[in-house]
């Protein structure tokens, strides 16, 4: 079954995010009291672009699985590690569609915008993360690993252990892209 296995947050701009016994999630914003919630864009860069942007990067979504396979290559890591505000299992959240909705706990719902793009700050954190968060698929395309971004539809507070359930969108699906 589904579900969430931690929570974390950042109230500074920062790479790793603290664990905690809960989050909120705010309607429209992202997760009360992290620095990446708002309406409008608040990763550095692309404030620096264009502070006018639409946020689509409210919460980042990483599940365990991934965090399993990178232990396996020699990245001892927990969650929050990265910078996810949600850290997942039972379900792999690459392989969902773009606008797929995740129902978070009893009320909470983060609607899919699209794939974290891996950045030069996880070799800082561990040398070789990058690389090992980047693949190929079968026809030689990029493969991003480092999770998924959201926003948030609808709020509630969460906690490890809550239940996550996938509502996918009308057919036809597309791939997740970097956001």
């Amino acid at each position: 079954m589904p579900h969430i296995l931690a929570v974390a947050r950042s109230a500074v701009h920062g790479f790793s995010k603290a664990g905690c016994g809960s989050i909120t999630l705010l309607a429209g914003l992202g997760v009360e009291g992290d620095a990446h919630a708002g309406e409008t864009v608040k990763h550095r860069s692309r404030v620096r672009a264009d502070p006018t942007q639409p946020n689509l990067r409210q919460v980042h979504l990483l599940h365990q699985e991934m965090l399993d396979e990178l232990r396996a290559q020699g990245f001892a890591l927990q969650p929050g590690d990265i910078g996810e505000n949600v850290t997942t299992s039972g379900l792999d959240l690459l392989a969902l569609p773009e606008g797929t909705q995740l129902r978070l706990g009893d009320s909470a719902v983060v609607q899919v915008t699209g794939l974290r793009n891996p950045c030069t700050q996880l070799d800082s954190f561990r040398p070789g993360l990058m690389r090992a968060l980047l693949g190929r698929d079968a026809a030689g395309q990029v493969v991003r690993k480092a999770g998924i971004m959201g926003i948030v539809l609808a709020g509630g507070t969460i906690r490890a252990g809550d239940t996550l359930q996938a509502i996918l969108p009308p057919l036809p699906h597309r791939a997740l892209q970097k956001v």
